[in-house]
């Protein structure tokens, strides 16, 4: 397919070869994503002048992927996010997980689906092309049961929209939460940070965590609470500073989950972010229940192995993580109704990232 191209990427940390695939459309848009983790690495979007820039974090190669622990655009799993000390109870069986967050379990464990090659297949047509990744994460993965199929696949639609399609099977009851831990910065990648650009959130409600960033089980309205309410537009870092809410000093920002106003399982507004400078918009749609708002606030230290693309060293803050979800610890919390996928269904997720420009 002539709007599909390819060129080898590195080696992942177990040797094997990896692929650089680049999705591209007659409006000029293009997108780039990597065979290792499924990771979204580049998306060129236009600004109100005509210039097109590219708004994700990300790396140059497999070997600098592997040598940042930020998940820079990678698909998480079996389970994204965090699950309380790696340990859940599931059909009266007691499951432990690898720990690779202070005492929890975060995205998968210590080598979680960002860390996997994975098999590829071009799709899509002339117009949206699309590009399939696919594996199979074994019984006892990381200290899940079951064998899960897993395919992601990602289409660069006529718009310059990037549609995210999740779907997957299991051969026994496994929990399964995926996301796309892509970062924006939509004055582009290598510009600072996102502090002075614009949030909105399609959400009434968020989760509360402990120090640890686990759920408290409860679920607080942002009325009231300045510094989470998003409901209209205000700059990410705006009410950022940490003495503002104990909630904000535990994560050192924003790190929080919020649900997605409307019925889940359709698809609907989520979240736009704006950077007024350029005037670039971004709007995020999804059939998932809860959107992970993470501002970055440890990108230094996850960063510090590797620069990013083009030699640029990111630094706290340097992007926003808008990553669509099921809520996270869910499984050791019953009211938070844990996605448990099992034999003979199917689990299927849909996420649009939109971009567009200012009016």
């Amino acid at each position: 397919m002539e709007n599909v191209s390819s060129k080898p990427f590195g080696n992942a940390a177990s040797g094997d070869a990896t692929t650089l695939y680049t999705l591209s459309n007659a409006a000029g848009f293009s997108a780039s994503f990597t065979n290792l983790g499924a990771t979204w690495v580049s998306w060129l979007v236009p600004d109100k002048d005509g210039k097109f820039d590219d708004v994700l974090l990300g790396f140059d190669s497999a070997e600098k992927y592997s040598a940042q622990t930020a998940y820079a655009g990678a698909v998480c799993g079996r389970v994204a996010n965090r699950i309380a000390k790696g340990k859940f109870l599931l059909d009266g069986v007691e499951y432990t997980l690898a720990v690779n967050n202070g005492e929890n379990h975060l995205h998968g464990g210590n080598r979680g689906f960002n860390a996997y090659v994975w098999d590829a297949k071009i799709c899509g047509d002339s117009e949206e092309p699309a590009i399939e990744f696919s594996r199979v994460s074994a019984d006892g993965e990381e200290g899940y049961p079951g064998n899960v199929r897993v395919a992601v696949k990602y289409t660069l639609c006529r718009d310059g929209a990037v549609k995210i399609s999740y779907e997957a099977s299991a051969d026994k009851a496994t929990p399964i939460n995926l996301t796309c831990h892509a970062y924006f910065n939509l004055a582009g990648h290598a510009s600072g940070t996102i502090l002075d650009q614009w949030l909105k959130l399609a959400s009434d409600k968020f989760l509360p965590t402990d120090a640890g960033a686990i759920p408290t089980g409860e679920v607080w309205n942002v009325r009231g609470l300045r510094p989470f309410d998003f409901k209209i537009f205000h700059k990410i870092g705006e009410r950022i500073d940490p003495t503002n809410a104990q909630q904000l000093e535990f994560a050192k920002g924003y790190d929080h989950c919020y649900v997605v106003n409307g019925l889940a399982g359709t698809l609907r507004p989520a979240a736009t972010l704006v950077c007024e400078e350029n005037g670039r918009v971004l709007d995020v749609e999804t059939t998932e229940p809860g959107l992970q708002v993470y501002s970055g606030n440890w990108l230094a230290d996850s960063c510090a192995g590797a620069p990013g693309k083009g030699g640029v060293q990111y630094g706290d803050f340097a992007g926003l993580a808008l990553e669509t979800q099921h809520v996270p610890d869910a499984i050791n919390h019953g009211h938070f109704r844990a996605n448990i996928l099992v034999p003979g269904r199917i689990y299927t997720s849909t996420t649009i990232y939109r971009p567009s420009l200012k009016s």
